[in-house]
């Protein structure tokens, strides 16, 4: 049985270079893409504005010290999400085993496709040639190769940007002994700390750990994974994104373009985020049961709450948020996070006896109706007449069950 090839391809500097890509006049100049809500954090930065120095998360004012040139610009989701397609619709036609990682990433499978291709090295070169004529040449990728996904992604990191590598059983101690901790995808600066004071500050250190000492810093399930990334092993397969996720609940996070001492718009965004969540419940045809509101400005909060009804509509999502913002009278917000949960389909969900859901469910698909036509919040509950329209935009690492099921769906 042939040895699995497991492909990683991740954009070089995705959202920058869609940007370059769409207009030449900031190709081949430092960049910066920014949140459009008007907040000072860049979200990222060009090639060229990384070799200067310019992570791909920073602050506006401290990037333009290091750039004072530096070509501020804001971010199009949407755009990078047609982008994203038209990447996959290239995938497509080198295997049929394809998961999307994030917007800007996938993993393939090409065990049993390679040899029509003749071999890696001939399929990765055509697939750089189709993303380079049918996307752009100034949008390029990065591509690792290996027999697991833990190995393929990590070695995709390695000849950034427009690079190739591939790990194999043969250089993996000498790729182990020229990384770091924190170059494994599920080991972050927290972990890596707490690995230091076990004494172990690298990957062949951490090969050689014994499975005790990691299991009293980090329990049973968390040292599996890290004695598995010593090793070199992961035994989870390539999942074509055209299988739906399921779909257990529904929400959605907002950063406020500045730090919010207003309540009534405060109460207002939590409002916003409530309608969106329920116009992506009734999307996906599910109620959920379970509400939950998240917040953080001066302090944080958090709660959620199972209530005796199924709810879709943003209204009823928002009554039981509201008990929450008036029992926390928060002074300042910064951050407003909604959720559902508990979700049960729509057409199980009982009957109340005095309820006029007929009505209401009626009106509720007309509203609906208008707003896919001219677009979301154009129809608006009164409390909202005179409030910014919140822009929803496309989740950047897909996690937007909503996306997801739409993309399942693509080909």
């Amino acid at each position: 049985m042939a040895a699995p090839i497991i492909l990683h391809i991740d954009f070089d500097s995705f959202f920058a270079s869609v940007e370059q890509q769409d207009n030449p006049k900031l190709r081949n100049k430092p960049i910066a893409v920014t949140a459009t809500n008007g907040r000072t954090a860049i979200i990222a930065a060009s090639r060229e504005a990384k070799a200067l120095g310019i992570p791909n998360v920073t602050r506006t004012f401290e990037a333009i010290q290091i750039c004072p040139y530096l070509t501020i610009v804001p971010a199009h989701f949407v755009r990078y999400l047609e982008v994203s397609k038209q990447f996959l619709k290239i995938c497509n036609q080198f295997s049929p085993t394809v998961e999307l990682f994030s917007i800007d990433e996938v993993f393939m499978d090409v065990t049993q496709t390679v040899r029509l291709f003749g071999s890696v090295a001939s399929l990765i070169k055509l697939f750089k040639y189709k993303v380079a004529t049918e996307i752009g040449p100034f949008i390029t990728v990065s591509i690792g190769v290996s027999h697991n996904k833990l190995l393929a992604k990590l070695a995709s990191g390695l000849k950034k940007p427009n690079g190739t590598f591939a790990i194999t059983p043969q250089n993996l101690d000498e790729v182990y002994k020229s990384v770091e901790l924190t170059d494994i995808c599920g080991i972050g600066e927290k972990i890596k700390r707490r690995l230091n004071k076990l004494g172990i500050y690298s990957l062949l250190a951490l090969r050689s750990a014994p499975i005790e000492i990691l299991q009293q810093e980090f329990g049973i399930i968390e040292s599996r994974f890290l004695k598995q990334v010593g090793l070199g092993v992961d035994l989870e397969p390539v999942i074509p994104y055209t299988k739906a996720p399921g779909v257990k609940s529904v929400g959605r996070n907002y950063a406020l373009p500045r730090n919010e001492y207003n309540k009534r718009i405060v109460y207002q965004n939590v409002f916003e985020l409530c309608e969106e969540v329920a116009i992506k419940l009734r999307r996906l045809r599910k109620k959920a049961q379970a509400v939950g509101l998240g917040i953080r400005g001066d302090s944080s909060y958090y709660s959620t709450k199972k209530v005796s009804q199924y709810l879709d509509s943003g209204l009823d999502l928002f009554t039981v948020c509201k008990q929450f913002l008036d029992k926390w009278n928060p002074t300042m917000v910064r951050m407003i996070s909604v959720w559902s949960g508990s979700l049960i389909d729509s057409n199980n969900t009982p009957q109340f006896l005095f309820e006029n859901t007929e009505r209401k469910t009626s009106l509720q698909k007309t509203i609906d109706r208008l707003n896919d036509k001219f677009g979301d919040h154009t129809i608006r509950n009164g409390f909202l007449l005179y409030a910014d329209k919140l822009t929803t935009v496309p989740n950047g690492f897909g996690a937007d069950r909503w996306e997801r099921k739409q993309l399942s769906e693509f080909t």
